[in-house]
């Protein structure tokens, strides 16, 4: 078992109708041979499994579930999604016929109950009894087809307790009518409550429509990425002909045209022109990215103002836009850890409702005389309707959607719920340095010429840079690339840990560090010395540039601190946070670097297995640590810490392990993902509290609680109101959190 792959995918689960039908298919799922877990999320209706395939695979899933009433979507093509699609749709548009049938019914239905002039025709009863038989039989008929269901395989759900009531309801209110004289006999007037099934059915099916909407409104953030990527593209064919075909049969190293307004289709490199892209929606950033040639660009972003050719370099699931999207939609999936409690409450509660209701019919029948049983089946009918499993099951989820969703749209990649939970009690934040707090790329800072910059000298000196395999090379070339010219005749030797010579016109120049340039016998003059000096204590490499006699410049090379690190560290001080900085470099850069960006501790000279034993000492304190990185050799550290942090433009095995993803590597985002981690698990607790004290409250009230102190009895249809009402209010907090400042 320990050696048999594992795999984990996400299905669509069709025909749930509340919260206790999301733990009955856990269930079911979890009892399947092969299966290891399964988590189903109510709020938007998914699945997420792992499971052996070799013992079990989806097409047996879907059989079990379809046996118990519910089904399972298990094609993953993209014609699937959008007969997904069609199906949610259709849904919608069914609900929304049924509960305008239902209330249009039901308002005449309701003046023939409360208008006394009505309500005393002769055959009032019957008129009442046509008008609520297609409420109940027609527009209601899911809810027994859904509690029959239910029934076969022992189990209940919403649909029992609406099924029961209206049920009851409507069937004492056929007895009623067709034999008044049994009632008349006892001295008693035959009620009917006909109103009661119609108007309590039309309330219910009102709140699962205004659910739905704003269940709809909680994903909004992944229809807004899904709608990012454009459903054509122009392909530039050999010959320069263009041809626009679906974005579909795009494949790798296709050359792509992307005009003024477009959106990028897939990811790709810049081969051919220059542009401003608006990446915004993937990495939360307002301003612009300039794109030139070699640059990456990605799907789903805005061209703005040029056109260019790019080649394709990931496509259909491969593009960074596609694994943002699963990565969102996985996390809304996932469950929270207090969820846990709220799914075995919502397990066994329409069971317990039930015996509730039944226990107050019991107490009627027995304390409440001649009218007892009148107002016992009233009690009954109106706990049965009252209890609302749905807001309880609702009020995590919803929240969790909302919150993932956020955190998507302003460049911050949420993996699954727990992290969103854990991260408000995060007290210790452990910073890597290269990559993280620094650009994690050499610039060069500054040059200094002591004999006349010519054109010859900054040739010669980019043309050997250019030939060198050395990283730091690389920041001479990128800032001379645009004002200097290769030059071919360079005869070129690397000099081990010094540097470079090179030799042009019998001539010879050496780049390099200090030993280099005193080895050769070549004066470093005192101002030279000086800013060496100076240069060497905030963290910059010194490189050395030479000809056989003289010095000719001095170059500062540095990894800069990015603009938003001093920024977010003192943001992240100032809330109590300690923030601590891990570097494999050598002491001085680590002080100096510490120093800048206002860091109190630091450890330099640190190998990637000592990062997550510091990061254990910290956990052994009591400590809540987040750990940030970017590169490989952060993944234990990462995989060790509470909360996991990667920069978007580090590693992909960084990215994988970490549980929350900062797409443009701004260390500020750290912050806002703290707060909206405190804004989610606020409204995760505000939806628990009103979703149990509403149940609290609501239930004993419906069964009769208040009859005796003050002769109060709460109306089945009110209840059906304020049962919708309760799950509406619930998802409707859930998405206040998009107007939360983070």
């Amino acid at each position: 078992m320990d050696n048999a792959t594992i795999i984990k995918k996400s299905y669509p689960v069709l025909s749930m109708s509340c919260a206790s039908c999301a733990n009955s298919i856990q269930e079911i799922l979890t009892m399947q041979a092969g299966v290891v877990s399964a988590s189903v999320n109510y709020a938007n209706a998914i699945a997420q499994i792992e499971f052996i395939p070799t013992i079990t695979n989806a097409y047996k899933l879907k059989t079990a579930l379809q046996s118990a009433g519910y089904d399972l979507m298990i094609i993953e093509t993209e014609e699937a999604k959008d007969t997904l699609e069609e199906i949610q749709k259709e849904n919608f548009k069914s609900l929304q016929r049924k509960t305008i049938g239902a209330i249009a019914i039901s308002i005449p239905l309701m003046a023939f109950a409360m208008v006394p002039s009505l309500m005393n025709l002769p055959y009032a009863n019957f008129i009442m009894w046509a008008l609520a038989t297609p409420v109940v039989m027609w527009f209601g008929k899911q809810f027994f087809i859904g509690a029959y269901k239910k029934l076969k395989h022992k189990s209940a759900n919403m649909d029992t307790l609406v099924a029961i009531s209206t049920g009851v309801a409507y069937l004492f209110s056929v007895y009623n009518t067709l034999f008044p004289e049994y009632w008349h006999s006892k001295g008693l007037h035959a009620h009917v409550y006909f109103e009661t099934s119609a108007v309590v059915i039309a309330f219910i099916l009102l709140g699962k429509l205004l659910e739905d909407k704003a269940k709809g409104n909680t994903s909004s953030a992944i229809k807004k990425l899904m709608g990012l990527q454009p459903k054509t593209v122009i392909v530039i064919q050999e010959g320069g002909n263009q041809l626009e075909m679906p974005i579909a049969f795009v494949n790798i190293g296709d050359i792509l045209l992307v005009k003024p307004g477009e959106k990028i289709a897939v990811d790709g490199i810049v081969i051919n022109g220059n542009s401003f892209v608006d990446e915004s929606m993937i990495s939360g950033e307002p301003i612009p990215v300039q794109k030139n040639k070699n640059e990456k660009v990605f799907a789903g972003t805005i061209n703005q103002k040029g056109s260019f050719q790019f080649k394709a370099e990931k496509v259909g699931g491969d593009t960074l836009l596609s694994q943002i999207i699963k990565m969102v939609q996985d996390a809304q999936g996932s469950k929270a850890p207090v969820q846990k409690l709220v799914d075995k409450i919502a397990g066994i509660f329409v069971p317990i409702v039930i015996g509730i209701s039944l226990l107050s019919l019991l107490i009627w029948l027995y304390f409440g005389g001649e009218n007892g049983f009148t107002h016992g089946l009233l009690s009954m009918v109106t706990v049965l309707v009252i209890a609302c499993p749905c807001a309880l099951g609702l009020a995590t989820p919803t929240a969790i959607m909302v919150g993932v969703g956020r955190g998507a749209e302003h460049g911050i990649l949420i993996k699954d719920a727990e992290s969103l939970e854990l991260a408000k009690n995060i007290n210790v934040i452990v910073l890597d340095k290269t990559g993280t707090i620094t650009d994690g790329k050499p610039t060069l800072t500054n040059i200094i010429w002591f004999e006349n910059e010519t054109v010859e000298s900054r040739n010669i000196l980019y043309s050997i840079e250019k030939s060198s395999e050395h990283p730091l090379a690389d920041a001479i070339v990128q800032y001379y690339k645009e004002s200097a010219t290769f030059t071919n005749n360079i005869s070129i030797e690397n000099i081990s840990g010094q540097g470079i010579q090179g030799i042009y016109k019998n001539k010879k120049y050496y780049i390099g560090n200090e030993n280099l340039i005193k080895n050769k016998n070549i004066i470093i003059n005192d101002n030279a010395k000086l800013w060496i000096t100076e240069k060497l204590n905030k963290a910059n490499t010194v490189v050395l540039f030479s000809d056989e006699n003289k010095l000719l410049a001095v170059i500062s090379i540095a990894d800069k601190i990015k603009d938003s690190s001093i920024e977010a560290i003192k943001l992240l001080k100032n809330n109590g946070i300690d923030v601590y900085m891990l570097t494999g470099d050598n002491e001085q850069t680590a002080r100096a670097v510490s120093d800048q960006v206002g860091i109190n501790h630091y450890k330099a000279n640190v190998m990637p297995a000592q990062k997550s034993e510091f990061i254990k000492d910290l956990q052994k304190q009591g400590k809540i640590v987040a750990m940030v990185g970017d590169g490989i050799n952060d993944s234990n550290a990462l995989a060790q810490a509470d909360v996991s942090i990667a920069m978007g433009k580090g590693s992909d095995i960084a990215m994988d392990v970490a549980k929350m993803t900062i797409i443009s590597s701004d260390l500020t985002k750290i912050y806002q993902a703290i707060k909206l981690s405190k804004h989610t698990v606020s409204t995760i607790r505000q939806n628990l509290f009103w979703a149990f004290i509403y149940n609290i409250i609501g239930i004993p009230i419906a069964a009769g609680v208040l009859y005796p102190i003050n002769g109060f009895l709460l109306d089945p249809m009110i209840a059906g109101g304020a049962m919708a009402l309760s799950s509406v209010s619930v998802v409707t907090n859930s998405l206040l959190l998009k107007m939360k400042k983070i």
